[in-house]
C-alpha cells in the first residue's frame, strides 16, 4: 500500500534533511579518523605470499561490497525519491523497512574487509549500524508526524532492519526516476574506493614508509 500526502509540510521535511546532512558530515569524519588509524594498523594474519586469511577477507569484503552496490541499486527503484511522498510498502521494502541502510551495512563491513583483519570488518560496520539507526530514529518520527496511524501500522507489521521474507510482495510494473537511480548507483560505488585505499596503505607499509604500531586480528 502506498499512501500519498500533501507535501506542505515544510518543518519536518527542513528536519529530516538536517538529520541526513549531519549523518553525512559524521560518517565522512569518522572516516577520516578511521583512515589514519588504518595507516599505522596491520593483520595479524598478513601474508605476503597472496593465500592467506588476510587475502581471502579481503575477496568476501569484495563480494560484500558487489552485494551492497546491487542491493542499493535494487532499493532505489522502489523508493526513487519518494521516500517522504509515501509509505512504500513492495519489494525490498515489504520485508524490511530500511533496506537501503541495510545494504550500506553490508557495504562497510566489506569495506572494513579491505584492511583484511575481522577487526576493522566489525568495527566499520558496528559504527555504521549505530549512526544509521540514529538516523531510522529521527526518519521514523518524521513518518509517524506525516502519516500517523498508516504508517504505524506499517512499522507493527515490517521489521526495521532484518528482513522478514515470508512478507514479500512486488508490483507488476514501477514508476523508476532513472536519474536517482543513477546516483544511487554512483554512490554505492563509492564502497569500492577502500580496495585501491587498502592496498596502497599495504604497500607503503611493505616499503616502509608507514610504520605499524598495531596489528589486530
Amino acid at each position: 500500500m502506498s499512501i500519498i500526502k500533501n507535501d506542505s509540510d515544510i518543518g519536518p521535511a527542513v528536519d529530516i534533511n538536517h538529520v541526513q546532512t549531519i549523518r553525512r558530515i559524521v560518517l565522512g569524519l569518522l572516516g577520516v579518523l578511521g583512515f589514519v588509524l588504518l595507516l599505522f594498523t596491520d593483520s595479524l594474519w598478513q601474508d605476503r605470499s597472496g593465500h592467506g586469511f588476510h587475502e581471502t577477507l579481503e575477496s568476501v569484503g569484495l563480494v560484500l561490497i558487489a552485494v551492497a552496490i546491487v542491493g542499493r541499486t535494487w532499493c532505489s527503484l522502489y523508493i526513487g525519491g519518494r521516500k517522504k511522498q509515501l509509505i512504500v510498502e513492495d519489494g525490498p521494502y515489504s520485508i524490511c523497512r530500511n533496506p537501503l541502510y541495510v545494504f550500506s551495512f553490508i557495504g562497510a563491513a566489506g569495506a572494513g574487509a579491505q584492511f583484511g583483519t575481522l577487526t576493522t570488518t566489525a568495527l566499520i560496520a558496528t559504527v555504521t549500524v549505530v549512526i544509521f539507526t540514529i538516523v531510522t530514529h529521527k526518519e521514523e518520527q518524521f513518518l509517524h508526524d506525516k502519516f500517523g496511524a498508516v504508517y504505524d501500522a506499517y512499522c507493527a507489521r515490517v521489521p526495521r532492519f532484518v528482513p522478514n521474507f515470508a512478507l514479500w510482495r512486488s508490483v507488476p510494473t514501477l514508476e523508476i526516476q532513472t536519474s536517482l537511480v543513477t546516483r544511487t548507483f554512483l554512490d554505492a560505488c563509492l564502497f569500492l574506493a577502500a580496495y585501491p585505499v587498502a592496498e596502497l596503505v599495504e604497500l607503503l607499509q611493505d616499503k616502509g614508509y608507514l610504520p605499524i604500531y598495531l596489528l589486530v586480528p
